[in-house]
């Protein structure tokens, strides 16, 4: 199946950027799903300020006419709601309509348009309210290799505001995958490896060319020790060290501890510490 080009190199940032659990010194979700089939999520989580993030959110799908309804609200008193509707004139096609509202507050609304096929695969997003702005992406996808395109456009201005370009390769065991973002101004290569059943391992390194000479270059790999526990490390030259463990403590419990640590700092108190508790019934 065709991907869309923001995951021209998804292996590789998923490996550097999920299941990491120091970015919050705590975090808590719990997931329900009503006899009705309406789905429930409660978040919280603190902040940088020690404040806490929180938020709920209801999800209802009506499989037979391919219909989504998403209601959420947060403790900023930001209401979010979405819109989706899949398969609506032709297979592969979804529309989906998102708005945010902080009463007496910001206002936003955007479109977007998801077409999905063997071969190809666009999206268009529109945001209504700013600009507005649409944006439009592109990928070709043929046997494991993928290329695309993304472009950005001011419909106010009529100005191309953005413009990006990627390429890759995906196989059973290993991807490949390089970008040209902002403007074709920040280029970045990445790897990923699956090395074993048990073993992950990716790296990714950028350049920026407006900002610095220098690439910075992340490592990662995890380690599943048995179906329900695996380990995470990832490193950069610049001196940052994460390290993630997970664990299912119960079917529907699941338990995340991190840490990260400046290598080069390890005297000062730049280094954090968090976790994260998830359950779902």
């Amino acid at each position: 199946m065709s991907i869309p080009f923001s995951d021209i190199q998804k292996p590789t940032n998923d490996l550097l950027g999920r299941d990491f659990y120091h970015l919050s010194q705590g975090a808590v979700d719990v997931k329900s799903v009503a006899p009705n089939g309406v789905a429930f999520t409660v978040k919280g989580k603190t902040a940088k300020d020690n404040s806490i993030a929180a938020s709920i959110e209801s999800k209802y799908t009506d499989k037979a006419s391919g219909l989504t309804l998403t209601q959420g609200w947060n403790n900023s008193n930001s209401l979010d709601s979405k819109i989706e509707i899949s398969e609506l004139l032709t297979p592969g096609l979804k529309t989906e309509l998102i708005t945010n509202l902080i009463p007496n507050g910001s206002r936003n609304a955007k479109l977007n348009f998801y077409y999905q096929h063997s071969l190809i695969n666009t999206r268009l997003f529109f945001d209504l309210l700013k600009g507005p702005l649409a944006t439009a992406d592109f990928t070709i996808n043929q046997d494991g290799f993928v290329a695309g395109g993304e472009l950005g456009y001011d419909i106010t201005s009529a100005k191309v505001n953005k413009y990006n370009a990627g390429l890759g390769y995906k196989g059973p065991l290993y991807s490949i995958g390089l970008t040209a973002t902002s403007n074709l101004t920040v280029f970045s290569a990445a790897y990923y490896h699956k090395i074993s059943p048990l073993v992950e391992a990716g790296a990714k390194a950028t350049w920026d060319s407006v900002k610095s000479s220098n690439v910075n270059v992340e490592f990662a790999t995890k380690y599943q020790l048995d179906s329900s526990s695996f380990l995470k490390a990832k490193i950069s030259d610049s001196g940052l060290t994460a390290l993630s463990y997970s664990q299912k403590l119960n079917p529907g419990v699941t338990l995340g501890l991190g840490a990260s640590f400046d290598a080069l700092k390890l005297s000062e108190p730049v280094h954090k510490l968090g976790f994260s508790l998830s359950f779902a019934a």
